[in-house]
């Protein structure tokens, strides 16, 4: 099967945006791939963190992605640096790279932009990356258009390194991802649900309490119309409404919304749809919470795994680049 990696930071709780939108699709792609998912830790590192705050959403996020269907018998789960060979293939990562490669980063100038404090690791951030998905031969990178600039770096960063040194790295090529439901904020349909909102009744979490979550949903915007029904350009309240439904009830929003010529109910349905998405996946988590030892066994397996993989990759590009 072909290798996929992909990574996700443990900035914050989950959301129903990145549950229905990425991880999803995770739990499917673990039966059709040779899977490789990491907590990114090390990236985090990119701004200043609370080492406790860190600590712990490092776990919770693990124990998330279990919670939400990541199978660590059929799939590899680990933390990014328990696995020590991300680091220093990353420096060589960046001993590969141009500044002026860097410096056109356009997620670099994004986040950097009126920031006081702008660290090193902001900068270089994109060789790490190159480096979590070299280690591993990886032969395909599911990625949005977010992240398809540093997934070229990475690309040219393998190309470049295997012309000088010799034929080290497996040059990955980017996969479109599956389609998910594209959940917009319940406040702001026009926008995308984050965790940097500025309006949190616009945000449901995947932990959430079930009655916030439907207290949420009946609150959300829609429009002046009446009518229900799709189209996301000109009716993007009512629109996304029906996009989470259809996502958690595994049906097109269009067929959703031949079966309401009213809001509430509307409303109404999509709240009980995503309780019953969420509330298997609560018990889960609080499971695995309550059994820390057993997740943080689980993570440890995960890197011996992964170790096993990217140890002899590191030699590889040791050797190449003449390190003795």
């Amino acid at each position: 099967m072909p290798r996929v990696f992909s990574g996700i930071q443990p900035s914050g709780s989950l959301h129903l945006g990145n549950l229905l939108g990425a991880l999803r699709n995770w739990v499917t792609e673990q039966h059709e791939a040779d899977a490789l998912y990491c907590v990114v830790d090390l990236h985090a590192l990119t701004v200043p963190q609370d080492p406790t705050e860190l600590r712990t959403s490092t776990l919770e996020l693990a124990q998330l992605l279990l919670a939400v269907g990541i199978d660590p018998e059929v799939s590899t789960l680990f933390v990014q640096s328990h696995v020590p060979e991300h680091a220093e293939l990353a420096w060589l990562m960046q001993c590969t790279a141009a500044y002026g490669e860097l410096s056109r980063m356009t997620q670099f100038k994004d986040k950097s932009k009126g920031a006081e404090f702008v660290s090193a690791g902001l900068f270089t951030y994109p060789t790490l990356m190159a480096a979590d998905i070299l280690l591993y031969d990886t032969d395909r990178v599911p990625v949005g258009d977010d992240q398809r600039q540093h997934l070229e770096l990475t690309r040219d960063l393998a190309i470049r390194f295997n012309s000088r040194y010799g034929d080290t790295f497996v040059v990955p090529e980017a996969a479109i991802p599956r389609v998910g439901a594209r959940v917009m904020d319940l406040q702001h349909p026009e926008r995308k649900m984050s965790k940097s909102t500025e309006s949190p009744q616009g945000l449901i979490l995947v932990l959430e309490d079930p009655a916030s979550v439907a207290k949420k949903i009946k609150r959300a915007v829609t429009d002046t119309a009446g009518d229900v029904h799709y189209a996301p350009a000109s009716r993007p309240g009512v629109s996304n409404l029906l996009s989470i439904l259809a996502a958690a009830t595994n049906r097109t929003p269009e067929d959703c919304a031949a079966d309401y010529d009213q809001y509430g109910p509307l409303k109404t349905d999509t709240a009980d749809a995503v309780v019953a998405l969420l509330e298997p996946i609560q018990a889960r988590y609080r499971d695995l919470a309550a059994d820390p030892m057993g997740t943080q066994a689980i993570l440890d397996a995960g890197a011996s795994k992964a170790r096993a993989i990217a140890g002899p990759t590191l030699e590889r590009a040791r050797t190449a680049i003449g390190l003795r």
